[in-house]
């Protein structure tokens, strides 16, 4: 398997770090906001009121939850966490001292009955819920297949109440203390009757009672095998749609970085009759079950290793439900008609007839509706501009190739096994032939070969990454850019790396000259500030096609006093931190930014590409892949009151800082009326290129600058980028006689806005 392992992801561990522990995100509390790890049951039927356990760390504090979108209401009911080994250990020591003092004093008086544990407990001043939370403790570390995690242990119970008129789909749940904002995870509205699994059910199955479609909840611990039991009549054509990595999709601490479910049914006989453990190259197990007579059968479900802990959470939904496992074409012109294929299960109709609309904002891929009987079902299709052509049927070889040329789609399928699809090019000069099949659902893992007149291979390849897409771990598009000429024909082959083929196998090949572009993602997705702070964030660009043009970046309509510094990703660079202002003015609510990145074409082009920042989380996938999952919402909250008053401020020469290549530079800055002597005054740079160090030093005109020493054996000239300075007073006080030998004393005043600067080859004036 190939995983994403993006080229930031070194960095991307020191933006989480600095994000969760620097004073700049001041709310983050040195990394105590709270952290959500699962929520169990995953859901909530539209129309009911449902408890919820979410489960994470520092949740305590904790005072609101917000579920975005509309018509779902929350309340905390309690929190709660298992003792501690220390809570646990000091406890025991007065139990065992207090049962000591107390059989002494029997024998002392001729009584040889021992004191009942009540009594210990009375006299160690041990209350009966300690008693409890005693026993459970000695229960859970007696428990082999127990496996701690702190990140767990913590548990809110939350009273959801949803709307009838709730939107069905995933939401993302928060939580917001004074000072903090969690991580969002998902959670699930749905239309269907809810149930929970009923422990211990690996050996007695619960029972599953009412019409389908049903929603099952469980978890899986370790070694755990939960088993639902059902009645089915022969002829029903039920569809189990297993959701497990859909409802957490990273585990950061386990391997492979989710849980693997496999699920399985058997008869009344023990006899198994269907299983699956995933449903092509997706994780979660989809099955189609045509139920051969009436009876019982059971349901089972497992993690593949037989792992487990209490974020193994899942859902699965069974009924005769229409379920769509692939379309073609895979996409559609803009501004056209279209007919669209549906393959699938329990479908009343196979075809629908699709009008797609003029694409004004960028957004590639759109969702489709087909009414299906009583029931609906939502397909993604890939929405384009080129003129779109449809694959010939004899397209098997060299011989018989279709005849393609560029700015255009292809819409084709590798229909069976072993199947190959051969295009001969009508062009010349550099041209880019890309697939996209994995990323629109479709099994096909594609490869990519062109050829000449003669056989003669000029380019091949298999695996493309696409750093957009966070949620695949095997990137099995390919993407293949070679030069041609006009003289002599060339040959593009279309093939799957496995030999596989079949109806499902669908793919959408562009031909096109080099069409350079690039998307955009900022993180952290949820920021928790003071007033009148300065936070650092970072926005990570995902360039395509050899795009290597200046990002221009700002908000879109934002609140007053919001404010971007740094705002451009160099032409050379992926990712930027920069910095972003915050009002004085407290918000108490979650405030919604939005930002956007506007670069050139190509150098002194005067057309702009426009593409927005996508908020994202920074997940990591079995200790040491990050991947960037888009989240709905980019949220800030203003919050408590502003931190010490920043002594100084820059007075900057110009849109950046010049720096020299080799030796010092100084910055003015001027300071603060009542400011701390300059010697007590000192900067901190984070996460700055190699080579390049900053200090506070006295100036006989301003008062003060900032040096930095830059060292050419470790940075080359152009370098760009931003610096990020953090401010802090620190000073020991003279000794006392009350206090002979007194620590440091230290204010931190916060960051600076982002210092913009570029590394010139000679000395720059200051």
């Amino acid at each position: 398997m190939k995983h994403n392992q993006p080229l930031f992801v070194a960095r991307s561990l020191a933006v989480l770090l600095i994000a969760t522990l620097s004073p700049s995100v001041g709310a983050q509390n040195r990394g105590a906001a709270p952290h959500l790890a699962y929520v169990y049951p995953a859901g909530c039927e539209r129309g009911m009121t449902c408890e919820v356990m979410v489960g994470g760390q520092f949740l305590k504090d904790a005072a609101e939850v917000d579920v975005s979108g509309e018509g779902v209401k929350a309340e905390i009911v309690r929190w709660y966490r298992p003792m501690t080994a220390g809570e646990y250990n000091n406890l025991n020591m007065k139990f065992r001292e207090a049962r000591e003092r107390l059989v002494g004093q029997a024998v002392l008086r001729g009584n040889a009955t021992n004191p009942t544990d009540q009594e210990i407990a009375l006299a160690a001043g041990i209350t009966e819920e300690q008693l409890r939370e005693m026993e459970i403790y000695r229960r859970r570390d007696r428990d082999p297949k127990r496996q701690p995690n702190d990140q767990l242990e913590e548990q809110v119970t939350l009273r959801l109440t949803v709307a009838l008129e709730a939107e069905p789909g995933k939401r993302e749940l928060r939580f917001l203390g004074e000072n903090s904002i969690s991580n969002p995870i998902w959670f699930h509205i749905d239309r269907w009757i809810e149930v929970r699994e009923s422990e211990p059910n690996d050996i007695v199955a619960t029972e599953v009672t009412g019409r389908f479609p049903i929603v099952i909840n469980g978890q899986i611990m370790p070694g755990d095998v939960d088993r639902f039991r059902m009645e089915a009549k022969q002829g029903m054509k039920l569809v189990i749609q297993v959701a497990a990595r859909d409802v957490i999709p990273y585990l950061a601490d386990a391997v492979p970085g989710w849980f693997q479910a496999v699920a399985v049914i058997v008869d009344a006989s023990g006899e198994e009759v269907a299983s699956a453990d995933s449903f092509y190259f997706r994780q979660d197990p989809v099955l189609y079950f045509e139920v051969p007579h009436d009876g019982r059968y059971t349901l089972e479900i497992r993690d593949a290793l037989y792992r487990g802990r209490e974020d193994f959470v899942y859902r699965i939904t069974v009924g005769e439900l229409p379920l769509v496992t692939s379309v073609f074409p895979l996409g559609a012109r803009v501004e056209s008609e279209s007919t669209i294929q549906l393959r699938g299960w329990n479908l009343t109709k196979t075809e629908q007839t699709i009008q797609t609309m003029s694409r004004q904002e960028y957004r590639p891929q759109r969702w489709y509706s087909s009414i299906q009987g009583d029931h609906v079902v939502r397909f993604p299709l890939q929405i384009d501009h080129w003129p779109e052509v449809s694959e010939e049927a004899t397209n098997d070889d060299r011989a018989t190739a279709q005849q393609v040329s560029t700015r255009m789609t292809i819409n084709g399928r590798i229909e069976q096994p072993g199947d190959r699809d051969v295009y001969r090019i009508n062009a010349s000069g550099r041209i880019i032939a890309e697939i996209h099949a994995r990323r629109l659902g479709s099994p096909l893992d594609s490869m990519l070969t062109l050829t000449d007149a003669d056989g003669n291979e000029i380019a091949f390849n298999d695996d493309h990454e696409d750093l957009s897409q966070a949620m695949l771990t095997h990137h099995a598009d390919s993407h293949l850019e070679a030069s041609i000429g006009s003289q002599v024909d060339y040959f593009l082959t279309v093939s799957d790396a496995q030999g596989k083929g079949g109806p499902d196998f669908g793919y959408r090949l562009q031909l096109r000259s080099p069409q350079a572009d690039y998307q955009l993602r900022v993180t952290p997705s949820t920021i928790m500030a003071r007033a009148g702070q300065v936070v650092p964030i970072t926005v990570f660009a995902l360039r395509s096609d050899g795009f290597d043009q200046d990002i221009e970046l700002s908000l879109v309509d934002p609140p007053p006093g919001f404010r971007l510094d740094g705002g451009v990703i160099p032409g050379e660079s992926d990712q930027v931190r920069m910095t972003l202002s915050v009002p004085r003015t407290l918000s108490g609510k979650p405030i919604q930014l939005q930002m956007q990145g506007a670069a050139p074409r190509r150098l002194r082009s005067r057309a702009r590409i426009i593409r927005p920042a996508v908020p994202a989380e920074n997940m990591m996938q079995a200790f040491i892949w990050y991947h960037l999952v888009p989240v709905e919402d980019w949220n800030v909250i203003v919050s408590g009151r502003p931190g010490a008053t920043m002594p100084l401020s820059i007075a900057m020469p110009s849109d950046r800082i010049s720096l020299p290549r080799e030796g010092a530079s100084l910055l003015n800055v001027m300071l603060d009326a009542n400011r701390a002597p300059v010697d007590q005054l000192h900067v901190d740079l984070h996460d700055a290129p190699d080579g390049i160090d900053a200090s506070i030093v006295a100036d006989p005109v301003m008062g003060a600058a900032i040096k930095f020493d830059v060292s050419a054996e470790e940075i080359d000239p152009g370098a760009r980028g931003n610096l990020l300075l953090s401010v802090y007073k620190e000073f020991t006080p003279e000794p006392t006689e009350s206090d002979p030998a007194p620590r440091p004393r230290r204010t931190e005043y916060g960051f600076l806005p982002a210092l913009p600067f570029e590394v010139i080859g000679q000395r720059g004036s200051r």
